[in-house]
């Protein structure tokens, strides 16, 4: 997608007057299934692209995106349970179960039931594990500087995803 000069996400303001109707823009029937202005395809391509940002950075530590989305929940706080790492990572279950069995075969979880519900698996960081958060340290800042955007504009983006994510997650 090529950006345009005046936004970072490479959705072009409409060239039409904007009239504000508690603050809701008119858009002309022609620009509402135009693909540049669709929020969907916006997200979708910078999300592709990021986590593409991603891969060479992560390759040397030894893990996937979503293998360093799980070891993230896991440095903030472990043990965790597989619903919990969901919860949090948003993923389902059967989906992390093949991520974690992968990171328990290089060494960096166990998983063990859940001393408290025999029924739930509780993943664990190793010393392994836990080593590999120092060498991780280095992943955000070679993020930003692949990015090339200032901080305060990362940290304003950030807010409006979060908004976006918890309007668009069901409640529990």
């Amino acid at each position: 997608m090529t950006r345009s000069a005046s936004t970072p996400t490479g959705i072009r303001p409409s060239r039409r007057p904007v009239t504000r109707s508690h603050d809701a823009p008119t858009v002309s029937p022609d620009d509402l299934l135009k693909l540049d202005q669709q929020v969907c395809f916006a997200l979708a391509v910078a999300a592709r692209n990021v986590i593409g940002l991603y891969r060479p950075v992560l390759e040397p530590l030894g893990l996937t995106h979503p293998q360093y989305l799980v070891m993230l929940a896991l440095w903030e706080r472990s043990p965790l349970t597989v619903r919990e790492i969901g919860r949090l990572i948003s993923l389902e279950p059967a989906t992390l179960s093949p991520l974690l069995k992968r990171l328990e075969a290089a060494g960096l979880v166990t998983r063990d039931r859940h001393p408290d519900d025999e029924r739930a698996l509780a993943i664990t960081l190793t010393e392994r594990g836990r080593r590999l958060r120092e060498q991780a340290l280095e992943v955000p800042p070679q993020i930003v500087e692949r990015l090339g955007l200032r901080i305060e504009d990362l940290e304003a983006l950030h807010g409006s995803l979060t908004r976006v994510i918890a309007a668009t997650t069901p409640a529990d």
